[in-house]
């Protein structure tokens, strides 16, 4: 039984992959150099993937900086110090992003005869990103059911699943705890430095989550 799962290094990808961890799955995690601002993300998906002794991690390269458009790829938008309350989408939102990394997830899950597929997108403590909604998963999985061979020729069904979509920060945080989860190495800050910065959308809600679940977030901040 064999699952590929989208894993950025991040909180939230991680503990998704305990939970296909803990439901037996042979794991194929898949990460993506998008030419994002920075790479700590990916070393903390290659410490990730060691922690859990996966046979296979695919990291794709994808320019999506030449899309530009999102501060997480263009380095001329600065980050904004996180605002966990706003409404409208931020700028670091990456236009299309989950969009074009389950298609690449869903050609690797058809092509090693995959049946799951799982992403770590929330939609209650989040950054409002329109690609982490309820609705998006499911006309995916939709799109999902009519564009393989594997759907149409072998009428294999591969399934999207998001198992923190209705997650807060604080039970995705007790759920990784739970699981034993290597939080430790996960790395949310949307500045990249070698240290989390405490202070951008993702710091905050992270910390935000940790607090609420009284467990000590593992890794060192700059502002905390």
């Amino acid at each position: 039984m064999k699952a590929v799962i989208l894993l950025s290094g991040g909180l939230d990808s991680t503990v998704c992959m305990s939970v296909a961890n803990n439901k037996g799955y042979e794991l194929y995690p898949i990460s993506f150099n998008y030419h994002q601002r920075h790479k700590i993300e990916l070393e903390s998906a290659k410490k990730v993937a060691n922690f859990y002794n996966v046979k296979h991690h695919l990291i794709i390269d994808t320019n999506m900086d030449a899309i530009g458009g999102s501060a997480l790829t263009d380095k001329n938008i600065d980050v904004p110090c996180g605002n966990i309350e706003r409404k409208d989408i931020p700028v670091t939102y990456v236009p299309a992003r989950n969009l074009i990394f389950l298609s690449y997830a869903l050609g690797y899950a058809e092509a090693i005869g995959a049946d799951t597929i799982f992403i770590g997108v929330n939609s209650l403590d989040y950054s409002g990103y329109p690609d982490c909604r309820p609705e998006f998963i499911q006309l995916f999985q939709n799109l999902a059911d009519y564009s393989t061979k594997a759907s149409i020729q072998d009428k294999k069904h591969i399934k999207i699943e998001t198992p923190l979509l209705r997650l807060t920060k604080k039970e995705i945080v007790l759920l990784g705890t739970e699981l034993m989860a290597p939080l430790q190495y996960t790395h949310s800050c949307y500045n990249g430095k070698e240290k989390a910065c405490g202070i951008c959308d993702s710091c905050k809600l992270r910390l935000r989550g940790f607090e609420e679940a009284g467990v000590n977030d593992p890794i060192e901040y700059i502002n905390r």
